[in-house]
């Protein structure tokens, strides 16, 4: 119940924040009137599951389909073990039948900036083979640790690589630097509250909130068949109580 109070007053914000995610006008070309909304595909690692735990929440308040496939220690399409996930990656994918697939760079995406290129243009061609389009969004800022220290400068221009891919993409993919969100520096604490987890990674669920309402704005923007429901109606549910936030 603290918890829950908690998040009410952390939260404060996040009807400004969405408001001003949607203000801006859609790029986007509108679906006819009275469209199902697109079923929105989400992947990435155990900081994009944390976040999906909202983004699940938010999704169903508004009656728009979306699914995880999102994978703790792993989720990357470059980087260590990539190779296993590719394996299923491409029928995760098909099976899911989305219109657009969110994919957050993850904390092991290591690699040179042409081995990150290559790899997300992999990923481009596979979700155009399944009929979606991809939207890469930008990892939250970490405080790393001895172990991902050594990668943090691959980590720097897995963005510059996305943008690439997206640049040549014919309009088939786009980025979204996700540090309107989370600034350009690990912050763990907000309006006094936890944002982020004390092991200097993964989100709190004020910042998994925070993240949701603004990745709904953004996606709104793409397509407004997908409207953002009020931070209300999902954003003091059962899911800020998760036993998959720690350190908050």
């Amino acid at each position: 119940m603290t918890k829950t109070r908690n998040l009410v007053v952390g939260l404060a914000g996040l009807s400004l924040l969405l408001a001003a995610a949607c203000s801006e006008p859609s790029a986007a070309p509108s679906r006819a009137a009275g469209a199902a909304p697109p079923k929105v595909l989400f992947t990435g690692d155990s900081v994009a599951a944390d976040e999906a735990l909202a983004l699940t929440a938010a999704f169903q308040a508004g009656g728009a389909p979306f699914q995880s496939i999102a994978a703790d220690g792993g989720g990357n399409v470059v980087g260590p073990f990539a190779d296993k996930n590719w394996e299923q990656l491409p029928g995760q994918i098909t099976a899911a039948k989305p219109a657009v697939v969110v994919y957050q760079i993850t904390t092991y995406d290591w690699g040179s900036q042409p081995e990150q290129q290559a790899a997300y243009g992999r990923l481009l061609t596979t979700v155009t083979g399944a009929g979606a389009k991809l939207v890469f969004v930008t990892m939250p800022p970490i405080r790393p640790d001895d172990f991902y220290q050594p990668h943090m400068a691959e980590l720097g221009h897995a963005g510059a690589a996305a943008q690439a891919v997206a640049a040549s993409s014919a309009g088939r993919a786009t980025v979204l630097d996700a540090n309107a969100v989370w600034g350009t520096t690990y912050q763990q604490t907000r309006e006094g509250k936890a944002d982020r987890s004390s092991d200097g990674i993964h989100p709190c669920p004020q910042g998994a909130a925070r993240f949701t309402s603004w990745l709904l704005g953004e996606l709104a923007k793409l397509d407004p068949a997908l409207k953002p429901p009020p931070a209300q109606d999902w954003a003091n549910t059962g899911w800020v109580a998760d036993g998959r936030f720690k350190g908050c």
